[in-house]
């Protein structure tokens, strides 16, 4: 089944390989000349190159480069109603078109974070027995971003790129960041070992320490699990992590399953859901096109069917060939014995066999292969959305190098800092750690073939259109080094020919 995610990009895989170079100044390997322009600090041997000219030259062309990037960034020329690929595909091909309800075809307003927060926070007092003083945090919606790791043994949040390490400035105890020395101190380095992390599809099986935070739901357990810790801290109460880990996992998902989210929505749709138009014409686009489509949700029949009605129509089920509400995704998706029962008009469970998934019914449960079995549908190509995912510097040893080396690095700070609060002032973009991507990237690439800013970019695009991932340079194919490869080792080798 392919995925797509509504949510940056996946790196292509290498062209070819690629021959080594040999030979000294204006030479190619095999004693060929070289092609280009001449190479200033080529000099005689037994002539000692000014490196820190060098090295300020290079500098600068790496400046020129990277001051053109950030007007980029801060005119926000990506284009929202873009659809991004991840793998090639083309939209002919798909017969049959899939949704998910919550952040896929009903988006929701800021208010909903804050009521989560609130509701968990105020279970955590009443049931779990908290200090009612934590009452006096409040949501703050720029504090967290979706697919941070949270040690559940340390009590830590912090970062992660795609090969495991953490990224230092981003590791939070509480509300205040943890010092690099300490991290580095806690974990050995900054790498996270294996056995550590939770489980590609973000599960914590037994030994595993880290909890990953993947869809938008997650945001306010983050936030409300740093201010707890921050509570007691300040106050000096000593306490156990894991234990307040799954109160505020338990409290969070009460909100949920006791329905005190649900109810509060229905009762002020207007407040929590933002009305979107280009969901129907989505809807009906696919539909003209004759497209097969289906819902599949973990949300209840009633609490669906409001919404739908509020953003599409009274009509909304008959867009639908199939619609499955409290699915309990992912079990769904794995689990062969849970059969599907039938909802009728008033919400009522139906006891009655189900032999075939009907247009215009609602059915609870089910499974992954019943559905294909009862629909006819195997082998079928669908598209499924949903928001739930599962340069080195040369080595130049004299002190006045070391003191151009010591500037850099010290300005390469500077613009992380400033990169970083481009997005998010704690930890920064989504999608990047300083250079690599981010384990929550790598897990969309993974699972999404395209993934995009909402639904609505489907408008934008022909049901037969095909999407080309762009092809993101390997480190050995990017021009800034391929063009110039003698130059970064030229000091060095002309230090080695005076000699």
């Amino acid at each position: 089944m392919a995925t797509a995610a509504v949510a940056v990009a996946r790196g292509a895989g290498a062209r070819g390989a690629a021959a080594t170079l040999r030979g000294g100044c204006g030479t190619a390997a095999r004693g060929r000349p070289r092609a280009g322009p001449s190479r200033p600090l080529c000099t005689a041997p037994g002539t000692v190159p000014d490196r820190k000219r060098y090295l300020w030259e290079r500098y600068q062309e790496a400046k020129r480069s990277t001051d053109e990037l950030v007007p980029s960034i801060m005119n926000n020329l990506l284009n929202p109603d873009a659809i991004f690929a991840n793998n090639e595909m083309s939209l002919s091909d798909i017969e049959i078109y899939g949704f998910d309800y919550d952040y896929t075809l009903v988006f929701y307003s800021k208010h909903l974070h804050t009521l989560i927060f609130n509701a968990a926070r105020d279970l955590l007092i009443n049931e779990h027995r908290y200090p009612v003083e934590i009452r006096k945090y409040e949501y703050d919606p720029s504090f967290a971003i979706r697919g941070l790791h949270y040690d559940v043994q340390r009590a830590v949040l912090m970062k992660i790129d795609a090969f495991h390490y953490i990224q230092l400035g981003t590791v939070y105890r509480g509300l205040s960041v943890v010092p690099d020395e300490e991290v580095i101190e806690m974990y050995e380095g900054s790498h996270v070992p294996l056995e550590q992390m939770s489980d590609f599809y973000g599960k914590s099986s037994h030994g595993n320490t880290m909890k990953q935070f993947m869809d938008i739901f997650s945001l306010p357990e983050m936030t409300l699990l740093s201010c707890v810790n921050e509570y007691f801290l300040k106050n000096n109460i000593d306490y156990e992590p894991v234990h307040l880990y799954k109160d505020v996992k338990d409290s969070i998902r009460d909100v949920h399953i006791k329905g005190i989210m649900y109810r509060a929505i229905e009762a002020d749709i207007e407040k929590y859901i933002c009305y979107a138009e280009q969901t129907r014409a989505v809807l009906a686009k696919l539909a003209d096109h004759g497209k097969k489509m289906f819902l599949i949700t973990n949300s209840p029949s009633s609490f669906v069917d409001k919404g739908m009605r509020y953003i599409v129509g009274k009509d909304w089920r008959d867009l639908f060939d199939v619609v499955i509400v409290q699915a309990e995704k992912p079990n769904f998706f794995n689990d062969k014995r849970r059969p599907f029962r039938k909802v009728n008009e008033k919400g009522v469970l139906l006891w009655d066999k189900i032999h075939k998934l009907q247009k215009g019914q609602i059915y609870k449960q089910g499974n992954l292969y019943e559905f294909l079995k009862l629909t006819g549908w195997r082998g079928s190509k669908v598209l499924y959305f949903g928001d739930h995912i599962y340069s080195d510097l040369a080595v130049h040893r004299d002190a006045e190098s070391q003191l151009v080396l010591q500037e850099w690095k010290k300005e390469r700070k500077e613009m992380r800092e400033m990169t970083k609060s481009f997005f998010n002032a704690q930890f920064g973009s989504l999608f990047r750690t300083d250079q690599n991507p981010t384990y929550f990237l790598r897990r969309l690439s993974r699972f999404a073939d395209i993934y995009m800013a909402s639904l609505s970019c489907l408008l934008n695009y022909d049901v037969n259109h095909t999407f080309y991932p762009r092809r993101t340079p390997l480190q050995h194919e990017l021009p800034a080094w391929s063009e110039r490869p003698p130059t970064f080792r030229l000091p060095l080798l002309q230090e080695a020919q005076a000699k």
